[in-house]
């Protein structure tokens, strides 16, 4: 297992700094939100993409995937009714997709909970429908680029659309392509799924569902900082044999993001060598 920053906790930094930061911190590798190096992600030029890949092979770490992927340009959908603004998100999330890849990310994280509301008037399972033909659209560009597009449960303060892994993977076997898959997002997991944390590991691992994990607390910020205990989810994930990253994901951070990923860092790494010691 990988252990990745994501790039936004310390986003004020520039980017070969975000990389050297994270490397003195014993992180394998950064999880970027695109959307911190480009007010248009989806247009990186080959320069910015090498420069990037460059910056992060320098110092050690690796760019280990891609999240929070419609947040720029403003206005994307892949559940509104103007067929326009879908089909202009599909062509930005196709464009992440090759982008991923040559970044030499092996996996996107779909959460943008704005970017699939339902529209007033509209009713969920048109929204749902419209959501799927667009994760639908990108899963043979994601195939041919060797990545795996993760749909993200969220929260259902923050979306209406796919907030248990049991929604995602039903989405992900209507899709039927072994690029698009589920992942654990642990906060919004601990506010909408009935079952703990390793419980949903024990059940969705093995059925090829979670292809990612990001650790944080159900109060949002760090592993660590809040009720949620990570331990059975780490051992769990070390039963299956889990070889997929973990992201360390807060939003609220305490007691600034250098800290927070500081802090993060070492819980994780303690609770793994802890269980590499049994």
């Amino acid at each position: 297992m990988r252990i990745a920053l994501c790039n936004e906790v310390i986003a004020p930094m520039p980017f070969p700094k975000q990389c050297e930061y994270a490397a003195k911190l014993g992180y394998d590798g950064l999880e970027i939100a695109l959307h911190t190096l480009s007010e248009e992600p989806h247009r990186l030029g080959n320069a910015q993409i090498a420069a990037a890949r460059a910056a992060a092979q320098d110092v050690g770490v690796t760019i280990t995937g891609l999240h929070w992927l419609l947040l720029k340009p403003v206005g994307l959908s892949i559940s509104t009714r103007d067929d326009a603004v879908r089909k202009r998100t599909v062509e930005v999330m196709l464009a992440l997709v090759d982008q991923c890849a040559e970044l030499g990310g092996r996996y996107l994280v779909h959460g943008s909970p704005q970017q699939r509301r339902i529209d007033a008037g509209d009713t969920r399972a048109a929204a749902l429908a419209r959501a799927r033909e667009c994760f639908g659209a990108i899963a043979e560009r994601a195939e041919k680029a060797g990545v795996i597009y993760c749909i993200e449960p969220l929260a259902a303060d923050q979306t209406p659309l796919i907030n248990t892994l049991e929604e995602a993977a039903s989405m992900v076997e209507a899709i039927g392509s072994r690029a698009v898959r589920s992942m654990l997002d642990c906060s919004a997991a601990g506010r909408m799924e009935t079952a703990p944390l390793a419980a949903l590991v024990d059940r969705w691992l093995p059925a090829g569902m979670i292809a990612h994990v990001q650790v944080n607390d159900r109060n949002r910020r760090g592993p660590g900082q809040g009720e949620q205990r990570f331990a059975p989810l780490l051992a769990a994930l070390v039963r299956h044999g889990y070889a997929g990253d973990i992201a360390v994901e807060p939003f609220d951070y305490v007691p600034d993001g250098p800290g927070a990923a500081a802090r993060a860092i070492g819980y994780v790494r303690g609770i793994l060598e802890a269980l590499q010691e049994r």
